[in-house]
């Protein structure tokens, strides 16, 4: 009896040991699978975050109005790994123009500005302007695969009469190849794979004369809180000074009375 008794018990142990191994084990193959469906995952992520930034933009990539001498770097990265950047076209809007540039020295390169007759005069404060930047193009160097260039420019002044400026540009390679950075962004569409650099225009902040009225007010306010302070720490001392003559008196008729109690 006591035979059969301990055989059923290792049985049921040996059955619970194995049960227990065979979830340990699909645990871990299923933690295995996640963490496998997870690194692919990412990689997946890196893969397409990485051609997707690549771009040739413009920075900073807003500014104001009708600003005048401002700075902007037209940044352009190699895409290619095979390749090297050797050439940039910058395509000014000649609808909205600006009138002039200055050009930043980028060692190895060498600029071009070429410059349109408008067929509206730009009217200034100093005469009408009859020419306009339509275009600089930048030769001699080289950006190696895995790097970018920033080519600077100085504006003069921006328009004022719209909320962007659109500057298509030219990424011409070692191998031949070009890049057409000259595509459109429609809202509420997908990025094209091309995007031209744009450059966003907005208000100047609007001044607010009422904001400060505030500030001018508070010393005053001030003043009025220290004046009345200074009043009642004075009161505040008098009535001290009179509470202790006050004692004082008193603790002189109270001798003066037991003086005369005792005599």
């Amino acid at each position: 009896m006591r035979s059969t008794t301990r055989s059923i018990t290792r049985s049921a142990i040996t059955r619970s040991a194995t049960s227990r191994s065979a979830r340990t084990h699909s645990v871990g193959t299923a933690k295995r699978r996640i963490g496998t469906v997870a690194a692919v995952a990412a990689a997946g992520v890196l893969l397409l975050a990485g051609p997707a930034s690549a771009h040739v933009t413009v920075q900073p990539s807003t500014a104001v109005k009708g600003a005048s001498d401002q700075t902007f770097s037209f940044r352009v990265p190699n895409e290619k790994d095979t390749a090297s950047t050797t050439e940039l076209q910058v395509f000014f809007p000649t609808a909205t123009p600006i009138a002039s540039v200055l050009v930043a020295p980028t060692p190895g390169w060498k600029a071009t500005i070429t410059n349109v007759k408008l067929a509206t005069p730009i009217q200034t404060d100093d005469g009408a302007i009859t020419n306009a930047v339509s275009e600089i193009t930048w030769t001699g160097g080289s950006i190696a695969p895995g790097y970018y260039q920033d080519f600077t420019v100085d504006m003069g002044q921006l328009p004022s009469n719209t909320g962007s400026l659109t500057f298509k540009a030219l990424q011409t390679y070692s191998d031949g190849s070009i890049v057409r950075w000259i595509q459109n962004e429609v809202p509420g569409q997908p990025e094209p794979a091309n995007p031209a650099p744009v450059l966003t225009l907005t208000n100047a902040a609007a001044t607010t004369p009422q904001a400060s009225a505030p500030q001018t007010t508070a010393p005053a306010a001030a003043a009025k809180v220290s004046s009345s302070d200074t009043v009642a720490r004075v009161l505040g001392g008098i009535g001290v000074v009179i509470g202790l003559l006050g004692v004082a008196f008193g603790f002189l008729g109270w001798r003066r009375g037991s003086s005369r109690s005792a005599s």
